[in-house]
């Protein structure tokens, strides 16, 4: 295992010195190269604020951060004990009712259900989500125990369950910790520790290595520039630093990639991709997948998609998690599940976007079922 410690500590004295004088240019610390990295193939991911002074050609569903662009909304004329009993009358004697578990777990925000949970404790003394889990079964149950944890709790769900066991689900890894903001990922570590006695920092070392590694142990160390500040010279400087690092020349020094790329704002790395754009001729994403392979590649990206438009970024998710063949439901509950109060809205309008159909006729075509019937709820209609 890799002294995660000392990368941690590395990262930080980075972030410190881009924070204290950002007009500085800022030399990435280079302890070591390598190149190279595990051929897995995997997929990818995520964004936040947009800067209506910068002149840039983004979508604007890149401002769903600004408000509540979920299509599950706080239900009017709630009540928690009205709720509770209705399930528990679902669950009791021979057979089960979906429909009425879907009605109401797919129109409840998070902290409604919470409430929810509490009240059916308090009036039929047991644990929902146990008695939720003993009725339902298949990617359905799946769908429903997501619904029933807060979001922190269902990232640290979701991450323990793609580390624990037999390999490891990459993907899962590169999906939350590369869409999800600073305080969130703080929250998630906390999470994780108490909900399953371990370090996320070292389970994810314990299952990675290499390159691929030290970026997620940077994003997990949440010290990116939070900030909307953009320092045009450093935003040259950085471009031509992963144009160095790459394109220019025999192999790739992804420390380099890595500095930038985990550290910086999101308006100041817009600055950088079209800059770098102008010094080399070359969308970044492109030069990514030219110059690197496996997971490292796919965080990379996930990086970089996150940062100019996240539900662009989820929907191709989604979009590749049904196309072809089979489907993905791990990637498609998890994101459908944990993005359903956030920013489903933007995420419907980019697949339509970049795929000319929507997002409920693929989900139709692909699941069946009652798994079909929660996730169009979660969708939220057919436009």
């Amino acid at each position: 295992m890799r002294n995660c410690n000392t990368i941690l500590s590395t990262q930080a004295n980075t972030h410190k010195s881009w924070q204290q004088n950002s007009k500085d240019s800022l030399k990435s610390p280079r302890p070591f190269r390598e190149t190279g990295a595990a051929h897995l193939s995997i997929q990818r991911f995520s964004s936040v604020l947009i800067s209506s002074s910068q002149n840039l050609n983004l979508s604007s569903n890149t401002m769903a951060a600004l408000g509540n662009r979920g299509t599950v909304t706080e239900a009017s004329g709630f009540k928690p004990e009205e709720d509770a009993q209705k399930l528990h009358n679902a669950m009791k004697g021979a057979g089960t009712n979906e429909a009425t578990i879907i009605e109401i777990l797919a129109h409840r925000t998070i902290a409604q259900r919470q409430k929810i949970k509490e009240a059916f404790k308090q009036s039929v003394g047991k644990d929902l989500l146990d008695c939720l889990k003993s009725e339902l079964t298949g990617n359905f149950e799946k769908v429903v125990v997501g619904l029933m944890m807060s979001a922190p709790v269902y990232d640290a769900y979701e991450l323990r369950n793609a580390i624990k066991g037999a390999g490891t689900e990459e993907a899962c890894l590169i999906d939350i910790l590369a869409s999800r903001s600073n305080a969130e990922k703080k929250e998630i570590i906390a999470t994780y520790k108490k909900e399953h006695g371990k370090s996320l920092e070292d389970d994810v070392c314990g299952d990675t290595s290499g390159m691929f590694q030290r970026v997620l142990v940077s994003l997990l160390a949440a010290g990116r520039d939070e900030s909307t500040k953009v320092d045009e010279a450093q935003a040259v400087q950085d471009a031509k630093d992963i144009y160095e690092a790459g394109e220019a020349r025999w192999g790739t020094d992804e420390v380099k990639f890595l500095t930038v790329l985990s550290v910086r704002n999101r308006n100041h790395l817009l600055r950088v991709f079209q800059e770098y754009q102008k010094i080399s001729g070359r969308d970044i994403e492109d030069s990514i997948k030219r110059e690197m392979s496996g997971c490292l590649e796919d965080v990379f990206l996930a990086i970089v998609k996150c940062m100019k438009n996240k539900p662009a970024f989820f929907a191709e998710r989604l979009y590749k998690s049904m196309k072809g063949l089979g489907t993905t439901d791990s990637v498609l509950i998890r994101i459908m599940v944990a993005r359903a109060e956030i920013d489903m809205l933007d995420i419907k309008a980019e697949f339509l976007k970049m795929y000319g159909k929507t997002l409920h006729s693929f989900i139709k075509g692909d699941t069946s079922g009652d798994y079909r019937k929660i996730l169009l709820e979660l969708c939220g209609g057919e436009k």
